[in-house]
């Protein structure tokens, strides 16, 4: 009965050895296969905690300021280094809305160009005298007045011919005698463009005439005159310039993205607020071989007939073309998608489909076809991408240390609340703006702005009103004020923009076209309000104001101390297009 029960406690033993090895072992065993494979999942990585763009499989010192790398927090969410996400809350808060990138095979896209009509240059004439002398009469009396061909424009007293005809009369008595020499004097009056009548009748009279007329060798209309009477003249002085205004010049501004759409023989219809309802066609005759490096067009000339003469030169007018029809499909986003910073275009790609998880992408733009623009290179046909609320996503990006518009390496925003990685869910889209644009500037420098601001605004007023001379005479006056300010403090950002303020009010001040200083207004504002914007403090508020269809429709912002929209980009003509879309 013992040597049982020792048996039994014998087996007994056994078996628990045995369970404790098989069970526990394969616990162990399944223990360390799981921690191996979410270690080979998510590596440990050590990055900066001043520069968080910076990221190592292992320890040891920041390449850029020498600190001790630290641990970097856990990416057990699976996000890819310069993915970063936004709460759901922050997502409504800021009305974010993203859409599927598509693809369309364009029929022939419209291109809007703005224009001036102008004369022809290749049907101006000069009238000028083939003698010299003085003018007695003249029959032209103001510009636009219209002349015949042969009509006399002038008579002049003219020594010269008077010595001449007492020669002729001379040798036409000789002229049996001495052919030769009356064939020559004659010839010399013809040369002088008078005419076989004209010299037969001094034969004939056998007197001398003291007045002779100068007669127009074309019809037209006087554009210039350039004598008066009583005016001593050269041999081959102008009296008037003509022009035949039957066929005018439309001429164009052409971007520089929109000039692989155009061709010379390509029809254009022309619209004029004149006649908003007339059409008139025209042929593209010339396409400028150089590039206006202030605007960044060239000029696009149609020639068109006028016979009707319903344009007239100096008018502004409009310009549809239609190009021809690609067969290629081209990935096409809404313009709002992009962030322009001057090198780069970008835009935020949506990574997850069900997880606010973004990205930035830098893209290559092509050709703008209203409120769509195509993009070349950087994104495909069914990706998502950010639609409204850019600029706060790329806030986001920004504020946890992601590549962003205003920086191409990453790193986080210094903005007093580097302890936080993530978006607050009460940070409001403004803030989150004003952060992307942050700029730095003193007390004393912001002081020293406001007599440019004022300045500024009466250049506004200026364009409002459509008057190109005061606008030159307040361009010169905000360019004083800015030159005025000490900028051996500002940041290399802000020196740029500053820098580039002055050359484009220089370029203003220089113009006396109103619609080439609407043109450098446009640059202007981009640099100004940047640079207000970083502003931390104004005296009074100022309404950063939009036009949508100014900046041949790709839209320009300006400044403005009334909330009402009063548009300097087309003053009366559309005096209240526009929209408040930021305060300062």
């Amino acid at each position: 009965m013992k040597q049982r029960i020792l048996y039994l406690g014998i087996a007994l033993l056994a078996g628990l050895g045995l369970g404790y090895m098989l069970f526990n072992g394969g616990t162990s065993h399944s223990t360390s296969t799981e921690v191996h494979n979410h270690s080979a999942a998510n590596p440990q990585q050590w990055t900066c905690s001043m520069h968080p763009q910076i990221l190592r499989q292992e320890p040891g010192d920041c390449p850029i300021c020498g600190m001790d790398l630290i641990p970097a927090e856990s990416t057990a969410s699976g996000l890819a280094p310069e993915q970063f996400k936004i709460t759901p809350n922050a997502l409504a808060l800021a009305n974010i809305q993203t859409s599927i990138v598509e693809g369309a095979t364009t029929q022939g896209a419209t291109q809007n160009l703005s224009g001036k009509i102008s004369i022809n240059e290749e049907q101006i004439a000069v009238q000028a005298s083939y003698y010299a002398g003085r003018i007695e009469r003249l029959f032209i009396n103001y510009t636009g007045q219209e002349v015949q061909k042969g009509q006399v424009l002038a008579t002049l007293y003219a020594p010269q011919l008077v010595a001449a005809q007492q020669e002729l009369l001379t040798a036409a008595a000789l002229k049996e005698t001495q052919p030769q020499l009356y064939r020559a004097v004659r010839k010399k009056l013809q040369l002088w463009k008078l005419t076989d009548k004209e010299i037969e009748a001094i034969e004939v009279s056998g007197k001398v005439r003291e007045y002779f007329p100068i007669r127009a060798t074309v019809g037209g209309t006087v554009t210039a005159l350039l004598g008066a009477e009583g005016d001593y003249l050269k041999e081959g002085q102008a009296i008037a310039r003509v022009s035949n205004l039957n066929t005018l010049w439309a001429n164009f501004d052409a971007y520089e993205r929109q000039l692989s759409q155009f061709r010379v023989g390509q029809k254009i219809e022309i619209y004029t607020s004149a006649y908003p309802n007339k059409k008139v066609e025209g042929t593209i005759s010339f396409i400028a071989p150089l590039l206006n490096n202030d605007t960044r067009t060239a000029t696009l000339r149609a020639t068109v007939k006028n016979n009707d003469k319903v344009l007239k030169p100096g008018m502004f007018v409009s310009g549809k073309i239609t190009t021809a029809p690609s067969t290629t499909k081209a990935v096409s986003i809404p313009a709002s998608a992009v962030l322009w910073t001057g090198k780069r275009s970008l835009v935020y790609v949506k990574a997850a489909q069900d997880s606010p998880i973004f990205e930035m992408r830098e893209v290559t733009l092509g050709q703008k076809n209203g409120a769509q623009v195509e993009i070349i290179e950087g994104l495909s046909i069914g990706e998502e991408i950010v639609t409204k609320g850019t600029f706060t996503v790329d806030a986001a990006a920004q504020l946890q240390g992601k590549k962003s518009m205003m920086n191409n390496t990453g790193g986080k925003t210094m903005t007093g609340h580097e302890g936080h990685t993530g978006v607050q869910e009460n940070h409001d889209s403004s803030t989150a703006m004003k952060q992307t644009m942050k700029m730095n500037f003193s007390d004393s420098f912001q002081k020293d702005f406001k007599p440019v601001l004022l300045a500024y605004l009466k250049v506004k007023d200026a364009l409002v009103a459509s008057d190109a001379p005061q606008t030159v005479v307040s361009a010169k006056a905000t360019l004083e004020a800015l030159n005025a300010i000490p900028t051996s403090n500002l940041g290399k950002m802000e020196q740029e923009h500053f820098n580039a303020s002055v050359k484009m009010l220089e370029a203003i001040a220089a113009k006396t076209n109103l619609n080439n200083q609407r043109s450098h207004f446009v640059l202007l504002n981009e640099h100004l309000v940047a640079l207000v914007s970083a502003f931390s403090t104004l005296e009074n508020t100022l309404y950063v104001q939009q036009c949508p269809m100014a900046n041949n429709n790709q839209g320009a912002v300006w400044l403005s101390k009334e909330k009402d929209i009063r548009n300097p980009y087309f003053g009366t003509a559309m005096l209240k297009c526009g929209s408040t879309i930021k305060s300062l």
